[in-house]
């Protein structure tokens, strides 16, 4: 019996390639974009989730400030750790890291440059579930000068030789050995504190390059701190409990914890340790892959319903001849079932067709292994269910023709099967409309964000920045930096040359952050958190800041000196006024007077997600990041490069034992919305598909109305109707539809967007055009897909319409 309903099934299928396509390859992309997407949301989702997870908490620092406590950065101290877990018995186990930033590591005659690492205790292995390839967990980071290197650098390095016991010195730290105790393997680990080798924390005691951190307790939050609570811990009190004890020595300020397993999506405090992700967009691209599967399944139901007048005779002569209603159903739902596989085998053969170009669009390694296969078991099952459902209105609708009406080619939907076909596609198009107002905004978002000036002109400037290997002291290198900087202003292509220790788009962990300041008026403050970075005097004009009061730095022969410029945010912060009185007055911090000699207009140091910050700019001599401001004969592109080669000639001529690397600073600062770019693109491109989904439903529905009004349409044309009064009636109720749908999407998109755009500092506004347009888009696409059906209608002879009666 199955063998025959499937043969019937094949057979249909054959018949009615039309249908056949349309049907499945709405079904094919609507589950292959579900797929795609919750392998990116699953990826988002994986960071961070390892076994005990559940138990791990980040400590972070809150800040007093305004008699309230705001979050304050992602590190907490050195002595954090130890005291929280003396004080609270709660807590198993802590772990701290100090980043190094990019350290250079070197063997023999290689070197090993761009590589991240940090100290780390030695229970970072058990509080993280790590394990290593080789070595052992227990002792790997007990002993000062160990190292633990990621299995990668580890065959970068030594190739397929054995490590352990090998030493590696790393740059900057004269003849220092480090031994490698271990090697662990980093890939498929999804984390938010990246590594690719560890040295043990006991090395921070001894190694001169923390000389003047050894005595440091509550006075340097520079320490990433990880906590392991019981597993039968109240983590909700023991939280507050944490919050509530402020340990001595330790003023306005208190410890706060979060899990692990939420920093990659929902942490964005300064310092962090890489960018993380977007919660929302994550959310926000979740909801579009159930959308689109709602979509496809929508499209499903309303082209089989559409169809199952034409098989109404074939219904009643099957009743007429025996068949139950239980079998009927049976062999439309095996019908469904065939179709739902064909488009599951396509969709999967999709994915791995489309895999590498989707992740050249959100820029990650997404695989489709058994691993993540057994990820998306969840999502199968959502999509049997839905599918199972979808099949089952049409196959209900199918066998509840009466054989008398349906033999005599009377059948007809019901009033309630119709009115809920035209409520499906009035869902489609709420969907619809909603994802063009979100696209729409996404990307003016992003323009708005590119188009609005951040108070300094990056696009002609270029960091230099590297390390030298041979480093014999301080006054020496700081003579062939004197000199490297000259033989630059040499250069043709090249405006201007300074030192500075960062710059608008940089990394914060360059931005020194400081509570207590003494302001001109002599009013001390203690309670509130602003930044300061040191430059050179050129590097004002080589960043085309505008300054409102004053000036940049007074050139003197000195590398230094207690000169600071200070931001506009900084002089309200300081209760100034006028800002032009506070050009040469003086200000005190780290037990020392700085006098102001300028006060910028405000900039944006670090992307427009985040608000301007009160800044403090010294006069200092900094190596750091040499910026080159290239002139007008260079911004062509056989010059630029010409340019470049310049620098990296001139470099190698001056450190030629030394790495060397150049960033485009318009390109970094660009990248610092990189997320939001990358979930525009998914948006239109998922956009994109719902559109296809819902007119494909659009025209199986057309197809329905016309049959169903056959021969209405006759009748109206044997009494005279135009072609143009026929498609008038067939597309006014569409357009009522779509109105409908406009109604509802509207305040849906309005509330989901405004949602989005909360976590930006400076954000475009939700313009009534946007709205306008994603309607009048909407109903166009629409009339488009409904007027060929109704053209088609429209023409036909109305002796062929009226035969029958």
């Amino acid at each position: 019996m199955y063998k025959l309903y499937l043969k019937i099934a094949s057979r249909y299928l054959f018949k009615n390639k039309l249908y056949s396509f349309i049907n499945i390859f709405g079904l094919t992309v609507g589950i292959a974009s579900f797929i795609l997407i919750m392998l990116y949301v699953n990826h988002e989702h994986s960071y961070d989730k390892f076994e005990g997870s559940d138990r791990v908490y980040r400590v972070y620092m809150d800040y007093l400030e305004g008699g309230k406590y705001v979050p304050g950065d992602a590190n907490a101290y050195i002595v954090s750790g130890p005291t929280l877990q003396e004080q609270f018995p709660e807590i198993e186990e802590f772990a701290r890291l100090r980043r190094l930033g990019e350290v250079v590591l070197l063997h023999d005659d290689g070197i090993f440059d761009h590589n991240t690492a940090s100290l780390a205790d030695p229970t970072y292995f058990d509080v993280f579930g790590r394990s290593l390839e080789k070595g052992d967990v227990t002792n790997a980071l007990n002993e000062p000068y160990s190292i633990v290197l990621s299995t990668a650098l580890s065959k970068k390095i030594f190739g397929d030789a054995d490590p352990l016991g090998k030493t590696l010195k790393i740059a900057g730290s004269g003849d220092l050995l480090f031994a490698v105790t271990g090697t662990m393997d980093n890939k498929g680990y999804n984390t938010h504190l990246k590594n690719d080798f560890l040295v043990s924390f006991k090395t921070f005691y001894t190694w001169e390059r923390f000389k003047q951190d050894w005595d440091y307790t509550w006075n340097q939050n520079a320490y990433f701190t990880y906590i392991k609570v019981d597993k039968n811990a109240d983590v909700a009190q023991l939280g507050q409990k944490i919050m509530d004890y402020v340990p001595e020595g330790l003023k306005n300020e208190r410890h706060h914890i979060e899990p692990i397993e939420d920093i990659h999506l929902y942490s964005n405090k300064p310092y962090e340790a890489e960018t993380n992700g977007n919660g929302n967009n994550v959310r926000f691209l979740a909801i579009i892959a159930f959308i689109t599967l709602l979509l496809c399944w929508m499209n499903y139901m309303n082209l089989s319903s559409s169809k199952s007048l034409e098989r109404a005779k074939e219904v009643g002569i099957r009743k007429v001849v025996g068949a139950k209603k239980p079998q009927l159903a049976l062999q439309f739902l095996l019908e469904s079932a065939l179709l739902n596989i064909i488009a599951i085998v396509l969709a999967v053969l999709s994915v791995y067709i489309l895999l590498p170009s989707f992740n050249a669009l959100v820029e990650q390694d997404l695989g489709l292994d058994k691993a993540q296969l057994m990820s998306l078991l969840p999502y199968l099952a959502i999509m049997l269910v839905g599918a199972s459902l979808a099949a089952f209105y049409p196959a209900f609708v199918l066998t509840r023709f009466k054989p008398t009406k349906a033999l005599k080619g009377k059948a007809q939907t019901s009033s309630g099967g119709a009115f809920f076909i035209k409520a499906l596609v009035v869902c489609q198009f709420v969907a619809t409309i909603a994802l063009l107002i979100g696209t729409f905004m996404a990307n003016k978002q992003i323009h708005f964000l590119k188009n609005r000036p951040i108070g300094a002109n990056l696009e002609p400037v270029i960091a230099l920045k590297g390390q030298v290997l041979n480093k014999a002291s301080d006054s020496l290198f700081n003579m062939s930096f004197d000199s490297f900087e000259d033989e630059l202003r040499k250069n043709p292509y090249i405006a201007e040359v300074t030192g500075a220790g960062t710059y608008p788009g940089d990394s914060f962990d360059n931005l020194n952050s400081n509570m207590g300041i003494t302001f001109p008026n002599g009013k001390t403050d203690e309670k509130h958190i602003w930044y300061n970075y040191s430059v050179g005097p050129e590097y004002f004009d080589v960043m085309g800041m505008e300054f409102v009061a004053g000036g940049p730095f007074v050139q003197t022969s000195q590398k230094s000196s207690n000169n600071v410029v200070i931001n506009e945010k900084m002089a309200h912060f300081m209760e100034v006024t006028d800002v032009e009185s506070v050009v040469g007055k003086t200000i005190n911090y780290w037990g020392a007077d700085w006098t102001v000699a300028g006060v910028l207009k405000d900039y944006n140091h670090s992307g427009m997600k985040s608000p301007v910050v009160p800044m403090v700019i010294r006069h200092r001599r900094n190596a750091q990041n040499v910026l080159v401001k290239l002139n007008r004969k260079a911004m062509t592109m056989g010059n630029t490069q010409k340019a470049l080669d310049d620098m990296n000639r001139t470099w190698h001529q001056v450190f030629p034992v030394s790495t060397y690397n150049y960033t485009f600073l318009d390109q970094k600062y660009e990248a610092l919305f990189k997320d939001e770019q990358k979930f525009a693109k998914a948006f239109q491109l998922f956009t994109v598909l719902a559109i296809l989904i819902a007119s494909l439903g659009l025209f199986g529905l057309t197809s329905y109305t016309c049959l169903q009004r056959t021969k209405e349409i006759g009748i109206r044309k044997v009494n005279g109707a135009t072609i143009a009064q026929i498609l008038s009636l067939l597309n006014k109720d569409f357009v009522k539809w779509v109105g409908l749908a406009f109604v509802i999407a509207v305040p849906i998109a309005w509330y989901a967007m405004d949602k989005w755009l909360s976590v930006f500092a400076y954000k475009t506004p939700l313009s009534w055009w946007v709205f306008a347009l994603s309607g009048i888009l909407a109903l166009m696409i629409a009339l488009l897909t409904v007027s060929w059906q109704s053209i088609k209608a429209a023409m036909i002879n109305p002796v062929e319409s009226l035969r029958n009666e």
